[in-house]
């Protein structure tokens, strides 16, 4: 791992957020759940070409949103399978504490949302459409 990627996981585990992009002295960081603090960076209109990432946990729907915000790292305490797939084959490299087969929806009883929505896609301009749609449609039935 470089001196990014290990000040980015050391930021996320001295403070409360859920994920933090840092590049040479340059930090962005978020405490919002899920993938809005990635479609909140992709909106922002900022450069993150070259960042680290350091996050919670990443499954295959944050990892296309990594993707988009051209990132050469990702790191997290949590990856799916899926994920850790999307970032190598876009050139990204993945780390992480623990991989698992996919992420666990917050009841805890089945799959997470997004991750299912993006099951299978590999374009991940396709997948922030899917991900946007899914995110919609969750809100409508909260």
């Amino acid at each position: 791992m470089n001196k990014d990627i290990l000040t980015a996981k050391k930021i996320l585990a001295e403070n409360d957020f859920t994920c933090v992009l840092y590049s040479n002295g340059t930090e962005c960081h978020s405490a919002l759940r899920g993938v809005k603090p990635l479609i909140d960076f992709l909106e922002s209109g900022c450069n993150f070409k070259g960042f680290c990432a350091a996050d919670k946990v990443v499954g295959a729907g944050a990892a296309h949103l990594y993707v988009l915000l051209h990132v050469k790292a990702v790191w997290a305490r949590l990856m799916s399978k899926d994920a850790v797939n999307i970032l190598q084959t876009n050139g990204i490299d993945a780390f992480y504490d623990e991989m698992v087969p996919y992420i666990i929806n917050r009841s805890g009883d089945g799959a997470c949302p997004i991750e299912t929505a993006v099951k299978g896609i590999a374009d991940s301009k396709q997948a922030l459409t899917i991900i946007k749609q899914t995110l919609e449609k969750l809100i409508k039935q909260a």
